[in-house]
């Protein structure tokens, strides 16, 4: 078999949770070589699904099958004590066994090991140049690396390892612009079959297909996101329409029998007066009689059938349409007229940073709408908590005129052992309870999920109350700090924040490396950090 043969099929795979619930059931499907997008809500199982099709989970129910070699990258890379570049891409047995051959080592072990891999060390070198990481070599140690590097250093240990097939859970998680960038060029040039799981749109829309994973099973889409997005859009709304046409061919088919047996009813009563007036003998009143209740039974009987068919109709059509309620945000009114300024940074020297990003002087005014990009380790989070008093500048002076609040990635916001109700019950004690809860359902909370932990909901859900924390205080925040808020969220989950924070009012400030995300929030200014400081320019 040649790596062109390369291929997964899933047959009838289904997955049940421990506490007996389905998490997806009946799926089939063949993943070959063209690169695929896997996409789908949190919760959905596309983890899961990923770690089924490369062999580390047996499916509860159907089977998997396999041609070729499969190799799974989680979304966590971790990197043992004293790992070194080698170890992380596991090519340390062969390079190990060439250097003790190549040092006069005779033993049987080393030559098993090795095979015929006599050129893996300036395979690995030639591999490390083309990624952009001509700076690293075989022994370098591993934690020197950033995330987007050691993404890339596995990657070419899956190549040179001589995987067939890849599946990459959430490769683009906190990478910045140029790492995800990278990511993407060295996934063109991946020689295998190819299985992505992410929410990321630019990284989805280098792939040649999208399949979907949702509660109606899987969906393939030919082509990139762009085509997915559109494709899915349109089947979303015609599973409306179509369910919205059965729903309206019940009412009338309703109608239609409600008339009928009224008919019926009206002759049958005008048959009985007749009969009366025409001084009938009892038995002939009474076949008559029963002749009639004869012909209702069998209308009753008709029209039950025709009921329960459309009533099946309507339930097909609905299992069809997963739908999306609308969000809304009740966001506060801004209390300084807009270009006012209401915060600063002031000659200011950011800590723990020694690029000349580590100096700025910064003034954000009312309703200001601010990107904060640039590469990772560059200062934004530590830009960020300097101005919501977080962390004390070197030098310079803070002014902050309005309330804020700061989102960070871990959303620290949020005790996570209590409730979202209990917690901003605490936060606005004028706000009554169902005012309460209509505003958490209105972003998509229901009554059960906010007396749950903080803990046990999504990152989507997580993001949303962390918002109304943020927003439906007794002093609402005026500026509101955003760091990476779109990690860990699935696509619709990021559309419904894109939606959510175009409803707000106040001063934003945003740290993202999605341009799709930042694109969508209306932003009126970008602060970019650069080699020579930082660089504000008007959107």
């Amino acid at each position: 078999m040649t790596i062109h043969d390369a291929s997964i099929a899933l047959h009838g795979v289904s997955h049940q949770l421990a506490d007996g619930r389905w998490l997806f059931r009946d799926l089939h499907e063949t993943f070959d070589m063209r690169p695929t997008g896997l996409v789908g809500r949190n919760g959905v199982g596309k983890t899961v699904l990923a770690r089924i099709l490369a062999g580390a989970i047996t499916p509860t129910a159907g089977r998997c099958e396999r041609r070729g070699r499969a190799h799974y990258v989680g979304q966590q890379i971790a990197i043992a004590a004293g790992e070194t570049v080698a170890g992380l891409a596991g090519l340390r047995p062969p390079l190990d066994a060439l250097r003790r051959i190549e040092q006069g080592s005779t033993r049987a072990a080393d030559f098993d090991v090795l095979g015929e891999r006599w050129t893996i060390r300036d395979e690995l070198r030639q591999e490390l140049e083309r990624a952009g990481l001509a700076h690293v070599g075989a022994d370098t140690p591993a934690a020197q690396l950033s995330g987007g590097e050691a993404t890339r250093v596995v990657l070419i240990g899956a190549r040179l390892g001589g995987a067939d097939l890849l599946i990459l859970d959430e490769p683009s998680n906190h990478l910045d612009r140029d790492n995800r960038h990278a990511l993407i060029a060295q996934l063109q040039r991946w020689p295998g079959g190819l299985i992505v799981v992410s929410h990321d749109r630019a990284l989805l829309q280098a792939m040649q297909r999208i399949v979907e994973l949702s509660s109606l099973g899987l969906r393939s889409y030919g082509g990139g996101y762009a085509f997915y997005a559109q494709a899915s859009a349109d089947q979303r709304e015609h599973a409306a329409a179509e369910l919205e046409r059965r729903k309206h061919e019940r009412r009338r088919t309703e109608r239609a029998l409600l008339a009928q047996r009224e008919r019926l009813d009206r002759r049958a009563a005008r048959g009985a007066r007749e009969a009366a007036s025409a001084n009938q003998a009892p038995i002939l009143l009474g076949l008559r009689r029963s002749r009639s209740e004869a012909s209702g039974g069998k209308l009753r009987a008709q029209q039950a059938v025709t009921r329960d068919a459309l009533a099946r109709q309507v339930r097909d059509a609905a299992a069809q349409v997963e739908a999306d309620a609308p969000l809304l945000l009740f966001a506060p009114e801004a209390n300084a007229a807009r270009g006012a300024p209401i915060a600063a940074l002031r000659a200011v020297r950011l800590p723990h940073l020694r690029a000349a990003t580590q100096y700025i002087d910064l003034t954000i005014a009312a309703g200001q709408r601010l990107g904060l990009v640039g590469a990772n380790g560059s200062g934004k989070s530590t830009l960020l908590k300097v101005l919501a008093g977080e962390r004390a500048p070197l030098a310079g002076t803070r002014e902050l005129r309005v309330d804020s609040a700061c989102l960070d990635q871990r959303l620290s916001l949020l005790d996570a052992d209590r409730s979202i109700a209990e917690q901003l019950r605490a936060a606005n004690a004028r706000l009554d309870d169902g005012e309460l809860r209509s505003r958490l359902a209105l972003l998509g909370l229901d009554a059960e999920r906010v007396q749950r932990p903080a803990a046990s909901l999504s990152g989507g859900e997580r993001m949303k109350a962390a918002l109304a924390l943020a927003l439906y205080a007794e002093r609402p925040a005026q500026l509101l700090l955003l760091d990476e808020p779109d990690n860990h969220l699935d696509l619709a989950a990021r559309h419904a924040l894109a939606a959510m924070l175009r409803q707000y009012r106040g001063a934003l400030v945003i740290v993202s490396h999605d341009d799709d995300l930042l694109a969508e929030l209306a932003l009126t200014h970008e602060l970019r950090a650069t080699g020579d400081g930082w660089l504000l320019r008007v959107r």
